[in-house]
């Protein structure tokens, strides 16, 4: 191993290190009582809701209640309704985040490469992230069709500009001391990047991720919303043409626990890729 390449990787190491992990994993202390303290303020949330809708406080057709909200879940689980939806929409959400952040995130860096060709992107960058990306789902609509890939095509697209501007951020941070002694022992730029600026961005790339699962099921949602025969996005809406109010609820409920759920699982692999 050449003496570049030997303090690129003492380099990369220092930047990705971390204490070591207890080998038994024990809850925190508080854990147990703060989920308890989250249990109660969504059980007296329902509670007062509950009430008010029975004591005649506020109108039904208009709120919904809980108790007709559990049904309707209830009832979209027993017959497989509700399940087959919300799977679609998780296919959706994770495969369009996979793409666009894998995608984005290697784009991103790859910028650092050619900082002529990161001159000449960063308007264009800058202006996809304004550009509200709901505004192309029609046209994703009408290239793809109302099947699955349209969905995909809409999470992967706001995804990927996310990922893109964060791992090209994240490569602009990295210490330039390290840069420079690599460029001293002669190191060339591919060396350089594989070695100092590509662990050194992980961070960053991570921290894209934990927000692009959010943004990828807002992508999927709102193509189900605008054409879609299954899916979350699709029975919320279809609920709401009926005004079923509570079949809207255990939809936005269910959207909700998938949300919680899939940040679970990105929040684990956030950990995973800043501890290495």
């Amino acid at each position: 191993m050449t003496s570049v390449e030997t303090t690129g990787r003492a380099v990369a190491d220092s930047r990705g290190s971390a204490p070591a992990r207890p080998a038994a994993r024990r809850l925190l202390p508080g854990t147990g009582r703060i989920l308890i303290y989250q249990v109660l303020v969504i059980a007296g949330f329902f509670a007062i809701w509950e009430v008010a809708i029975r004591a005649g406080w506020i109108p039904v057709y208009i709120y919904g209640q809980p108790s007709g909200v559990v049904r309707e879940f209830v009832k979209g689980v027993t017959d497989g309704k509700l399940l087959i939806d919300t799977w679609v929409t998780t296919q959706e959400s994770v495969i369009g985040f996979l793409i666009g952040s894998l995608f984005g995130s290697a784009a991103g860096l790859a910028l650092w490469l050619s900082p002529t060709t990161a001159a000449v992107i960063r308007p264009i960058m800058v202006a996809l992230n304004g550009l509200p990306k709901i505004a192309l789902a029609p046209l994703i609509i009408v290239w793809f069709g109302i099947g699955i890939e349209s969905k995909i095509a809409v999470a992967a697209i706001i995804t990927f500009i996310v990922a893109m501007i964060a791992s090209y951020a994240g490569s602009q941070e990295v210490d330039n001391d390290y840069v420079r002694m690599l460029k001293a022992l002669g190191a060339t730029r591919f060396q350089i990047f594989r070695m100092v600026i590509v662990p050194g961005s992980v961070p960053w790339i991570a921290s894209a991720f934990r927000l692009n699962i959010g943004f990828a099921m807002i992508g999927a949602v709102v193509g189900e919303y605008i054409s879609a025969e299954q899916g979350l996005g699709q029975h919320i809406y279809y609920a709401g043409t009926l005004y079923n109010l509570n079949g809207v609820w255990a939809g936005i409920f269910a959207l909700m626990i998938l949300a919680l759920v899939l940040d679970w699982f990105v929040g684990r692999a956030e950990r995973l890729l800043k501890w290495r």
